[in-house]
């Protein structure tokens, strides 16, 4: 997965008035990304910069639920561009329209024949159900944008916070922006992450995404690779604390429906061999800290120094892969590297040490270099360490410094 967009909600949206401001009628715009990080937001704000040639509708609202709403609402959108010289379509949660693609791909056959110069935009939070609707009937009228979780960064821009505040913030609670005002209420901010982001999203966006034959086994799949963060654990064990059975495959499938839903990924080893790649086990990697810290409270980095590491740790690879990066880790017992890169970044392998570390604990991170010259070694530690890291020739950063602006800077 690569990009780049700058995968931020500022990114994002720059990126779509570029777009919008091109000559209409142009290709459909596809926002897409998990729940709760700004896409019915994004779609009011260019609503409220467009003014009266702006048209905003849900398709999860009840009207959008009455026979002929889809064709009124284009026809009317249509015909006001035509009058204003111009005109925006800005239609969110679009797979709740029954046959969706089916019939936004005939309404913008129509809008292309008429000459209309009306902009459409889209969203919904199931970037699959898109995804698969789009590609089927939809080809080449189309471009999607994807908006991830949001990084520490964004969280110190929009809420005014310092960033060092920011960062353990993005580690201890996650990056929800809807959450922001409910931290300071833990039980009714746990509440809001289950009821609004969690629940939804595995009872409703994967369930309605296709036949999952086990809803319970995919409820525990999810639970405890939140539960593992940045380990790697093979599918054998995983497979070994579920109460109910499934196949070794069902499971896999179920860490490859919940990457796409944006809440866990099964990160691969890195290999030049794909084969090799799909026999390794993988990596679990929380993409949004909210979710494991709806589960219970972060990790006491004094009390806890085992369990704190591994919360940084596993920021670090969900930071990485929500900027559009592709993100591997290497395994060669053992030796070992916690993250390897790929992207608009650069080409990076990284070590990650949130406790005093020897020089013999860099050995995993310059044999893979070694053996992969074109990666840069960079090692993170804390604010303080890094002079034992520099001596060793390898590029090193604090994990705050790198969770705020990204690997070398």
């Amino acid at each position: 997965m690569t990009s780049n967009i700058m995968n931020t909600y500022r990114g994002i949206r720059d990126e779509l008035l570029a777009r919008l401001r091109e000559q209409a009628p142009g290709r459909i715009q596809i926002l897409t990304g998990p729940r709760q990080v700004g896409k019915t937001t994004l779609l009011l704000e260019l609503a409220k910069k467009f003014g009266a040639k702006a048209r905003y509708v849900s398709a999860d609202s009840t009207e959008a639920q009455i026979s002929g709403w889809w064709e009124q609402v284009v026809r009317t959108a249509g015909e006001r561009a035509h009058k204003a010289g111009g005109g925006f379509l800005l239609v969110d949660e679009i797979p709740y329209l029954p046959d969706w693609a089916r019939r936004l791909k005939g309404e913008t056959d129509r809008i292309i024949r008429d000459r209309s110069p009306l902009h459409v935009v889209v969203s919904g939070s199931s970037a699959i159900q898109l995804g698969q609707g789009s590609r089927e009937t939809m080809a080449g009228r189309f471009e999607r944008l994807r908006l991830f979780h949001w990084p520490a960064i964004e969280l110190a821009r929009c809420f005014h916070l310092p960033s060092s505040e920011a960062v353990h913030q993005f580690i201890r609670s996650g990056s929800y922006p809807g959450g922001q005002a409910l931290l300071g209420q833990p039980d009714r901010w746990r509440a809001y992450l289950r009821d609004s982001i969690i629940e939804p999203a595995i009872g409703r966006d994967i369930l309605n995404l296709e036949m999952v034959r086990k809803p319970a086994l995919l409820r525990q799949v999810y639970a405890l690779a939140v539960g593992h963060p940045a380990e790697i654990v093979s599918l054998q064990k995983l497979a070994g604390e579920m109460a109910e059975r499934g196949a070794l495959e069902t499971i896999a499938h179920y860490l490859q429906l919940l990457e796409e839903a944006c809440l866990v990924a099964g990160l691969r080893k890195y290999s030049e061999r794909a084969i090799r790649q799909r026999a390794a086990p993988p990596k679990l990697t929380v993409l949004n800290h909210g979710l494991m810290a709806a589960m219970g409270p972060a990790p006491d980095r004094e009390r806890d120094p085992g369990r704190w590491g591994r919360w940084v740790e596993n920021a670090v690879g969900a930071f990485a892969w929500n900027a559009g990066q592709t993100v591997h880790y290497w395994r060669a017992e053992p030796l070992e590297v916690d993250w390897v890169l790929e992207g608009n970044w650069g080409d990076w392998a990284i070590e990650v040490k949130t406790g005093a570390y020897r020089h013999q604990d860099l050995r995993g991170l310059l044999e893979f270099c070694r053996i992969y010259p074109k990666f840069q070694p960079l090692l993170l530690c804390n604010e303080g360490d890094e002079l034992l890291g520099s001596e060793a020739g390898i590029k090193t950063q604090s994990w705050t410094s790198f969770l705020t602006n990204g690997p070398g800077k």
